[in-house]
C-alpha cells in the first residue's frame, strides 16, 4: 500500500477509532467516474472532498460524484458574496489539510476546517472516499462519514 494511504489508515484508527478498509486501484481514482468504475459502484456513491477558499478561509465540501459544488450555495451558507468563493490552490490544500489534491479524505485533516457534506450522499448505504492518495479509497456509511468529519449535511450542489 502507498505510504500516504498507510498513514491515513493509521491516523484514522488512532484518532477516530475507525477501521478504514482501504483499497488501492493502480489505474487511479482521480475523478469520480474513475473511482466509480474502479470500485464498481454508481458515481453518486463517490464522496469527493473538494477544498474551497471562502472569504479567505479554507472549507471542505464533500460532494457526491454525480453532483457539482455550487460556489453560490457555499457563499450563501457562509453569508459572503459569491466572488469571495473560489477553489483553493494546491499548495494551500496540502499545507492546511495535509493531503494533496486527488487524495484529500473527508476527515483526518491537519487543521480543523468547516466540512459541509452534500446531503444526497445520505441516500446511499455506502459511499467511497479518498484515502490519502489519488489511487486509494475506502467505503464508509454516509452517516459515519458525517459524524467523523463533523460535517454538516447541506445542499451545496448546483
Amino acid at each position: 500500500m502507498h505510504p500516504r494511504a498507510v498513514e491515513f489508515a493509521e491516523q484514522v484508527r488512532s484518532e477516530y477509532r475507525f477501521e478504514p478498509d482501504v483499497e488501492e486501484f493502480p489505474e487511479g481514482t482521480k475523478t469520480a467516474a474513475d473511482a466509480a468504475e474502479a470500485v464498481g459502484c454508481d458515481v453518486a456513491q463517490i464522496a469527493s472532498s473538494l477544498a474551497f477558499a471562502v472569504d479567505g478561509e479554507l472549507v471542505v465540501a464533500v460532494t457526491s460524484g454525480a453532483n457539482r459544488v455550487s460556489e453560490a450555495a457555499l457563499a450563501d451558507h457562509f453569508g459572503v458574496a459569491a466572488e469571495a468563493v473560489e477553489m483553493a490552490d494546491a499548495d494551500r490544500i496540502k499545507e492546511t489539510l495535509g493531503w494533496s489534491i486527488g487524495g484529500v479524505p473527508p476527515f483526518a485533516h491537519e487543521s480543523d476546517v468547516p466540512v459541509l457534506m452534500d446531503e444526497t450522499l445520505l441516500d446511499h448505504e455506502t459511499v467511497w472516499a479518498a484515502a490519502g492518495t489519488p489511487t486509494a479509497v475506502f467505503p464508509i456509511e454516509p452517516e459515519t462519514l458525517c459524524e467523523l468529519a463533523s460535517a454538516e449535511p447541506n445542499p451545496v450542489t448546483e
